[in-house]
This record gives C-alpha cells, sequence and structure tokens, in this order.
C-alpha cells in the first residue's frame, strides 16, 4: 500500500510539521532570484506587483522562468527533507512498486496532453475570433527550453508535496485514506485561490482546482503510487503554456496562441471535473486493472506486521 510505505521510515507526524516549514522556507528562498530581478530593474517590491506586471517588467520568458525556479528550490528542500529528516528514499514516496514506473509516467503525460491539443484545436477552428496567433519563432523556441525542463519541477513539487509527502504524512496519522484524499485535494485548490483566474472568472473556478486535486489525488490511490499523478500534471502544464497564454492566466508565456476572449466561469468548469476527469479515471482504470475502489479510497491504513513485531521487539 501507497500510504503505508511511510511506516517502514520515520513517520512521527512532528517531522512532517518541521518538514513543512523547511520546505516553506525553501520556496521563499527560491523567490530571492525573482525579487531581485524587479528591484534591479525597476526598483519596486515584487510583493506589490502582479504577475502580468511582472512580465510587463522583465522579458516573459525570464520571469517564467524565474516563476518556475521557485518551485524547484522548493522541490529540492523537499526531497532533502524526505531523504535526511524522515530517512526515506525517494522511490518510497514515489510509488509502492519495486521501483518507478516510467510507463505509468509517460501515459498519464500523452493522455492529458493529447486531450488538451484536440480541444484547444477544435476551440480556435469552432471560435477563432477568440484567439489571436501569438506565435514567434525564437521567443517560442526559448519558451519550449524553459518548459521542458522546468514545468516537470513546478509540477512535481506540488505531486511530491501534496499526494506524497502530505498524503503519506496525514495516512500514518489518522490511519485510514479519505481523510488525506479530502484534505490533500482541498489544500491543492486552495493554494491556487491567489491565482488571477480567481480573480477574472470568481470563486466558481475553485470548483475546478478542487476537483483537480481530487482527480489526482484518486489516481495515486487507486493505482497505489504517483506515476500517473506526476505524468498527468506535468502533461497538464506543459501544454496548457505552450498553446494558449491570456492576459487574465497565472502562467503568461510566448505561447503559440492568446485567448482574447472575456473569461467567465459556468458550464466549461463543471464539464472538466464531473465528465472530463471521471472518463480519464475510466481509461487508466481499465488499463491498469483497477479494482476495490472502496477500500482503496476509504479503507485504513495499516502498519505492516513485520514493522509491528520489529517495534515490539
Amino acid at each position: 500500500m501507497y500510504i503505508a510505505e511511510a511506516f517502514k521510515y520515520r513517520y512521527d507526524f512532528w517531522r512532517y510539521v518541521i518538514g513543512t516549514l523547511l520546505v516553506f522556507v525553501g520556496v521563499v528562498i527560491g523567490q530571492i532570484p525573482l525579487g531581485i530581478a524587479v528591484f534591479l530593474e525597476r526598483g519596486m517590491e515584487i510583493a506589490e506587483m502582479t504577475e502580468g506586471e511582472l512580465m510587463q517588467v522583465l522579458d516573459s520568458n525570464f520571469t517564467f522562468f524565474l516563476i518556475l525556479l521557485t518551485f524547484a528550490a522548493g522541490l529540492g528542500v523537499l526531497l532533502l527533507v524526505v531523504k535526511l529528516l524522515h530517512n526515506q528514499p525517494v522511490k518510497s514516496i514515489t510509488t509502492s512498486r519495486k521501483k518507478v514506473d516510467w510507463g505509468r509516467v509517460w501515459f498519464g503525460f500523452g493522455l492529458v496532453a493529447a486531450f488538451t491539443i484536440i480541444v484547444t484545436l477544435i476551440e480556435y477552428s469552432v471560435n477563432p475570433e477568440d484567439f489571436l496567433v501569438n506565435f514567434q519563432p525564437v521567443p517560442f523556441a526559448i519558451l519550449v527550453g524553459i518548459a521542458i525542463i522546468m514545468i516537470p519541477l513546478q509540477t512535481s513539487f506540488e505531486e511530491y508535496l501534496f499526494r506524497g509527502y502530505f498524503m503519506q504524512g496525514l495516512g500514518t496519522l489518522v490511519k485510514n485514506r479519505w481523510v488525506p484524499l479530502i484534505i490533500t485535494s482541498v489544500c491543492f485548490g486552495g493554494l491556487h485561490f491567489f491565482n488571477p483566474e480567481v480573480t477574472q472568472m470568481g470563486n466558481l473556478i475553485m470548483i475546478y482546482y478542487i476537483g483537480t486535486g481530487f482527480l489526482l489525488g484518486i489516481m495515486t490511490l487507486m493505482d497505489e503510487g504517483m506515476e500517473l499523478a506526476l505524468g498527468f500534471h506535468a502533461g497538464n502544464n506543459l501544454t496548457a503554456a505552450l498553446l494558449v497564454t491570456a492576459d487574465w492566466t497565472a502562467f503568461q508565456t510566448e505561447s503559440i496562441f492568446k485567448d482574447i476572449s472575456d473569461p467567465t466561469a459556468g458550464i466549461d468548469v463543471l464539464v472538466p471535473v464531473f465528465i472530463i476527469y471521471p472518463l480519464f479515471l475510466f481509461i487508466m482504470a481499465k488499463k491498469y486493472g483497477w479494482s476495490d475502489w472502496k477500500n482503496k479510497l476509504f479503507g485504513r491504513v495499516e502498519k505492516p506486521e513485520t514493522i509491528k513485531l520489529s517495534e515490539e521487539s
């Protein structure tokens, strides 16, 4: 069982509290280069600026890199925390399998990437007036280089933090699966509350973010590992960054298209969560033979007998 992997190592809950604080410090340190760049350019504090304003102060690709560098720093600190504070190998916070299944990572990546590309092209063909062709070869090539390297670090940080570190830590504390699933999904969605999309489209968009958290959490629990979630999250963010940008999105990039429509949150928020996401889970369930949904999503998390015996002795 994936969550029970943590029982094999140092799983005292105080370690997770300290580890979370250290990761937060790592993220703050990761923001320093962006703050320095903005200060040198304009002498303004980064806290006073929106991401759109940052893009106007600095080159958009450079700003994109510096924003993602924050997540890369957080990932580095998190992996050190897992290794040094919990004495836990990265493999065991990634999967319960004997080794990481990269085939699953690529399947999750390819599934959402193909879907996003197809849907974007359909939207462009149906409503071309909502898009500008934003493609510029040199800036786009630079964006591709940055995105391929940095976006997987950004998405891996979020996955290792929520579906890995927090899910295992909460699971060993409460000894069940449904509490970690709910808490990590809601917290993951809440992390996006200050995104410019929420300001533009209203709080209804939070259904999408929290729903995405549940999707990734269900993938992890049903598959007893994070590989599908790691690939899916990276594929989603990478294709989004390369295909479409807008003045009101968190990532404003040198993408192929620019959405100039007036964004509203309505049925387009509910369809992915209640129709598309269940379809993704159905495809994965068929491919990987998922079963025993009730136990894997709501069952107890038991400490392995071998660990119990060693502790008693």
